[in-house]
């Protein structure tokens, strides 16, 4: 075969390589994650994680501090947020046609679960506008797989002041009460001060059922600590509780964010 002949065999191979990659399940998410060519479009990714934020922790990082009105209130778990997410990556802030605009019965209607404003707002913009769902889809949804999730007994008021678990510990507990839930589905996340217990995140399929996570909870990434300090839920103080009833700003005050911004 000629030099000529080899070149062409060798350009046709190349060419097939790249077809067949790109028609390989997952192609574009790994395009995304490098931030390759591939761009944000609704509706299209694998599935979903639901973030459950420890409040305690929140409140003794930041929140309190900032006169947070979710610290004025005796939170455990509460929502983060619910992402779309890649096998590896994820996709964010989409065009939809409201421009991420969440209307403010919306947000009142989420505070029980979700119970900072700026945080709802960023959730949407950022996360729920690549669901594909609409605003009332997506955070219809969000309550629903919210509700699924069974918090374990005694992390549904906390109270004691030197808790400290394992991260594989605590995924052991929420795999006990959530019947259909397996270690590979859930990943916990900590860090500050004495490794504090930040997140428990949860990976559903897009029908609602509990699914493994991919690449992006990988746990040692997110909580590489043997132990974690699990804060304990408090009554909050007077300035707090005069904070909250007094003010009629707790729409714009800043609330949690989401730690890949």
């Amino acid at each position: 075969m000629n030099n000529g002949a080899r070149s062409t065999c060798l350009i046709a191979a190349l060419v097939a390589v790249g077809v067949a990659l790109a028609e390989r399940p997952g192609w574009r998410q790994d395009a995304y994650a490098r931030g390759g060519p591939s761009r944000d479009s609704a509706g299209v990714f694998d599935y979903y994680v639901l973030s459950l934020s420890w409040s305690p922790s929140y409140c003794a990082s930041l929140g309190a501090a900032r006169g947070d009105p979710q610290c004025a209130r005796r939170f455990a778990f509460v929502l983060h947020g619910l992402w779309p997410q890649f096998e590896r990556g994820w996709p964010q802030d989409c065009a939809s046609p409201d421009h991420g605009f969440v209307p403010r019965p919306v947000a009142e209607r989420m505070r029980d679960i979700m119970p900072s404003a700026t945080l709802i707002f960023h959730a949407y913009r950022k996360h729920g506008t690549c669901s594909g769902l609409g605003v009332d889809g997506y955070f219809d949804l969000a309550r629903q797989l919210f509700a699924k999730v069974r918090i374990p007994p005694r992390f549904q008021e906390l109270v004691a002041e030197r808790t400290t678990i394992a991260p594989g510990e605590l995924i052991g507990e929420f795999v006990a009460s959530n019947p259909g839930l397996a270690p590979a589905m859930i990943a916990v996340t900590c860090g500050g001060a004495g490794n504090r217990l930040r997140e428990v995140r949860i990976c559903f399929a897009k029908d609602g059922a509990f699914r493994a996570c991919g690449e992006n909870e990988n746990q040692w990434r997110l909580c590489a600590a043997q132990r974690m300090y699990v804060p304990p839920v408090r009554a909050p103080s007077p300035r707090q509780g005069d904070a909250q009833r007094h003010s009629d700003g707790a729409l714009t005050l800043p609330g949690p964010r989401d730690d890949r911004d």
